[in-house]
Parts: structure tokens; C-alpha cells; sequence
């Protein structure tokens, strides 16, 4: 393999179009696969899971396997099955999410514990976590069930590591790092390695693989840490300022305390501890954050991993997959949503 440098940035504005034009036809096999999947005689299994799976979402995680298999050129149809698992694994751990943080948003659209309630949201998620394991023992390969396994225990992990550090503004980089790898970055990672396993090569390749959807995974996260401050509901189809109502400390918020004066930091300590949760409040957080320039470092650091994501697959040979690969990373720092 020959070693390429890739920029995150060309001439026109990144998009996700080419690798879902790469992957149209793979992706129509996989949603076939999970539209019977989610298929039940209780009736608000269906209901309640196709809400959150018609919701708009840009299947990103699935369509992630899909292009690395065109990056190794696999010919089979393994891996869109798999790819419909790991979409129910996300899917899952967004419906047990939202009961946690008791959001009203997703995607613009009522989340389904506020439509059905979070009993049923946490069931539903807990069928769709099976599904998912049925799919895997039914491909057969240990690895990839050892990967997809692993994966759903590491998510697991650092959502409860998010809620232990929820409303600790002592909260450090380090930790909030290892959450965000485990709760956004694992999935992605995975996703990418078990194209690597369905077409048999190396474990340098596998490594590759994983790194890329590692540190794009934690970009991806980066970003949306950054933009729930700047952003508005309308574009990022959620409610603005949930982390900060939330009390969950993330890079921005670490940076500006850090950075900040006496002053600034009690402030912090009452809001991150739900003392100063107003619109005012949100206001006025937000203007420390631009003050002390976090969001921008933020994703500076974005950029960074975005950057490292690209470098890890620079040695494969030139394609419309590494080109739609490439693009992805971009589009995912630079996205308003």
C-alpha cells in the first residue's frame, strides 16, 4: 500500500452524498434487513422503534460498513446484515438515552419516551439489543461477535461514566475523553473493523479500519458537544442548551473553567450543578465560552482527530470508497447538525 496525504478540506462544501451513492444499493439490502427485523406480534414494538428508525437519521454507523467493504473490494453480502445490527445497537442505546437525560427532542422530533413513555423506551431498546445479537450469531464469526459484543459493554460503560461525572465540574479532559470514546467512538470503530473481518485480511488492516472510525467517532462527538451551544433546535433537531441544562461537562465547558476567573468558575459550579439553568444563564455561559474561544478549540480539536481518521486509511489505494471515506470525516466536522 502506498501512503497518500488527504486534506480535510476541498473546494466544495463536504457532504455525505458520495458515500451514499456508494452504498445505495448495499444500504437498501440493509434496511430490508431491519425493517423485518423490527417486526413483532406485540404491536408497539414496530411502532415505537419505527419511529425512531424513520426519524431521518443519516444511518451513518451502517453505512460506515458498507463503505469499507467497497474500500476492500468484498463482493459478498455479509456485511449488511451486520451493518443492520449495528444500526439496531444505535438505535437501542438512543432509546435508552433519552430516557436517561429525559429529552424531548430527537431529530426534530418528539423522542418516544415522551410518546410512549420510558418504560416502554427502555424495552423497546432491550428488544432491539437482541435483535441485533440474533443477527450477529446468525453471521457466525466469533470475531464479529466478540467485536459487536464488546462494543455494546464499552457504550454501556461510558454512559454510565457520562452519568457519574454528570454535574462534576471537576470533571477532567482525560475522563471526559475516555467517555465519549467508549459512548460514541466505540460503535464507530467497530463498524468499520468488522468490514475488515467479513473480508478476511489482516489485522493491520482491521487496526486501520478501527482507527478510522475511532477518531472519527470522536470528532463526530466533538462537534456535537460544540454546536449544542451554538447551534438552534431547528437545525440540530434537538433542544439547544440540553448539555448545559443537563449538567453534562463536556470540552467546552472543561476549557472554560479551566480558563476562567474566580468569578466565572463559581458561576460554572452553579450551573453545572443546576443552580443556573435559565435562558439567561445559557446566555451568558455561552459568552464565556466565545470568550475564552473553547467552542473554536473545540473544534480545532475535532479537526485533529478528523485529521487522524483520514491518516489512518492514507495507505490504501486510491477509490470512489477512499474518496467517499475521506469526504465523510470532512463533512463530520463541519456539519451544523
Amino acid at each position: 500500500m502506498t501512503a497518500e496525504i488527504h486534506q480535510l478540506h476541498g473546494q466544495s462544501p463536504p457532504s455525505l452524498d458520495p458515500m451514499m451513492a456508494l452504498v445505495a444499493a448495499d444500504m437498501n439490502e440493509v434496511n430490508s434487513v431491519i425493517l423485518d427485523r423490527m417486526q413483532s406480534e406485540v404491536p408497539l414494538i414496530p411502532e415505537l422503534a419505527g419511529h425512531l428508525i424513520a426519524g431521518g437519521g443519516k444511518r451513518m454507523r451502517p453505512m460506515l460498513t458498507l463503505a469499507c467493504g467497497k474500500l476492500l473490494d468484498y463482493p459478498g453480502h455479509r456485511h449488511c446484515k451486520l451493518a443492520a445490527a449495528v444500526e439496531f445497537i444505535h438505535t437501542a442505546t438512543l432509546l435508552h438515552d433519552d430516557v436517561v437525560d429525559k429529552s424531548d427532542l430527537r431529530r426534530g422530533r418528539k423522542t418516544a419516551n415522551m410518546i410512549w413513555g420510558n418504560s416502554a423506551s427502555v424495552l423497546v431498546g432491550d428488544f432491539l439489543f437482541s435483535r441485533a445479537f440474533e443477527v450477529m450469531v446468525e453471521d457466525g464469526s466469533l470475531k464479529v461477535l466478540k467485536i459487536l459484543s464488546r462494543a455494546s459493554a464499552v457504550i454501556a460503560e461510558g454512559e454510565v461514566n457520562q452519568l457519574s461525572a454528570q454535574r462534576r465540574i471537576e470533571t477532567s479532559e482525560d475522563q471526559y475523553l475516555a467517555i465519549i470514546n467508549a459512548k460514541t467512538a466505540e460503535l464507530f470503530a467497530a463498524a468499520c473493523k468488522i468490514a475488515a473481518v467479513v473480508a478476511e485480511r489482516d489485522e493491520a488492516t482491521e487496526a486501520s479500519l478501527d482507527a478510522y472510525g475511532r477518531n472519527l467517532g470522536i470528532a463526530f462527538q466533538l462537534v456535537d458537544d460544540a454546536i449544542d451551544y451554538v447551534s438552534d433546535a431547528e437545525t440540530m433537531g434537538k433542544g439547544v442548551g440540553d448539555d448545559f441544562r443537563d449538567g453534562k461537562v463536556t470540552l467546552p465547558v472543561i476549557l472554560a473553567y479551566a480558563r476562567g476567573s474566580a468569578e466565572e468558575r463559581e458561576f460554572w459550579k452553579q450551573a453545572i450543578t443546576g443552580h443556573r439553568t435559565s435562558d439567561e444563564d445559557l446566555a451568558y455561559a455561552t459568552s464565556l465560552l466565545h470568550k475564552h474561544e473553547t467552542i473554536a478549540d473545540t473544534l480545532a480539536r475535532a479537526r485533529h482527530y478528523g485529521q487522524r481518521a483520514v491518516d489512518a486509511i492514507g495507505g490504501f489505494r486510491a477509490s470512489q470508497a477512499k474518496s467517499a471515506l475521506t469526504e465523510a470525516v470532512a463533512f463530520a466536522v463541519s456539519r451544523a447538525y
